[in-house]
């Protein structure tokens, strides 16, 4: 059962976001700079604050070894974690650019909002 309990979930949310996007949004979002800018922040964040939390010398944050991969890195941090920040931080922006996108039409066509 390695890695079933938390990896598989993991690997499975990026997956759906990726074809998500590419088979119903089709948003665009991946080509601009400005989303792996917010990516680049978003992990800033991550790795330190996860970095504490999941340390193996101290843990706040314990997983049970048979439901993850083992691999952590760096400081420690199961790259399971990344992959859900990943799905998470994704999904929402995609959403946001969906809305904005929908938003923006009746103005394109000249029509009162």
């Amino acid at each position: 059962m390695i890695g079933i309990g938390y990896t598989l979930p993991a690997v499975l949310s990026v997956l759906i976001v990726l074809v998500w996007e590419a088979a119903m949004l089709r948003t665009g979002l991946f080509g601009k700079p400005s989303y792996w800018l917010t990516l680049a922040i978003v992990l800033g964040f991550q790795i330190p604050v996860d970095g504490l939390l999941t340390r193996l010398d101290e843990p706040v944050v314990r997983y049970a070894a048979e439901h993850f991969s083992g691999v952590r890195f760096p400081w420690d941090i199961p790259v399971e974690d990344f992959l859900f920040g990943f799905s998470l931080v994704t999904s929402v922006l995609l959403l946001w650019e969906r809305q904005r996108r929908a938003e923006a039409r009746p103005q394109e066509a000249g029509e009162p909002r």
